[in-house]
């Protein structure tokens, strides 16, 4: 997918993987547009890539609506959105589980996403095909016991890209999950060093852009994409689940 005046929608586009991804999508002739909560930092980024920049919260579903218009009305079309906003709940499903934390963590790590594909879809659509990708994460393709509501929430985003990559081809538009290992952004913060004991190494930013960059560059849809340390980004391969026995 050649970026040269195209138009990209990031959420969570402020800072960490979205601000790395609107960086390298700007630097490829990109017009950019920025969707965050974090306004101040938003606005600055989106002035230095000659982009623009919409206050969002991704778990209002009129917020997603909003900003897929908005860069419809700045550029002329949306070609790419990369639904990227993100939270960890580190919600217990112990003794101390917190119904709030965990809907905080589904509407914005799922709802987020839901809402972001069914804006940016028509827009696709109507600006001639184009792409959406959707911030999984590792902990949507393995157990991680230590958030399991964050592993929830991104297994279910997996399952949705896998279920719509090819509905969504037959209109134009493909879909991909990206999947890094915990990178060295903002929603770590204050827990790195308890993520490398557990046996997860960070990666770093730049890393997961050039996981993003492999998967623009492919041909095939509803494919779930890793990043992770030492290993060169492919889609991950899943087993079909078992059959019927006709004995």
């Amino acid at each position: 997918m050649h970026m040269d005046g195209k138009v990209a929608l990031i959420t969570g586009g402020s800072n960490g993987i979205g601000e790395g991804v609107a960086r390298h999508l700007a630097a490829q002739g990109a017009h950019v547009v920025l969707a965050d909560i974090d306004d101040d930092r938003g606005a600055r980024v989106a002035q230095e890539l000659g982009g623009r920049f919409i206050h969002a919260d991704v778990a209002e579903a009129a917020d997603s609506t909003a900003a897929v218009a908005f860069a419809v009305a700045e550029f002329g079309g949306l070609h790419l959105a990369h639904l990227n906003a993100g939270v960890t709940s580190w919600c217990s499903m112990g003794d101390d589980f917190d119904p709030e934390a965990y809907r905080r963590a589904m509407r914005i790590n799922l709802d987020g996403v839901v809402y972001g594909i069914a804006a940016a879809r028509p827009a696709i659509i109507a600006s001639g095909g184009g792409t959406i990708v959707a911030t999984a994460s590792m902990a949507g393709l393995v157990p991680a016991p230590f958030d399991p509501i964050y592993a929830a929430n991104k297994h279910a985003v997996v399952g949705l890209v896998r279920s719509i990559g090819d509905p969504f081809a037959a209109e134009g538009v493909r879909v991909h999950a990206l999947c890094p290992s915990f990178a060295y952004t903002n929603i770590i913060k204050g827990s790195e060093q308890t993520l490398v004991d557990m046996g997860f190494p960070i990666i770093e930013v730049s890393d997961v852009v050039d996981a993003f960059q492999r998967l623009l560059e492919s041909e095939t849809t509803g494919d779930c994409w890793y990043a992770i340390a030492g290993r060169q980004s492919e889609p991950f391969r899943f087993r079909r689940a078992p059959g019927p026995r006709l004995d």
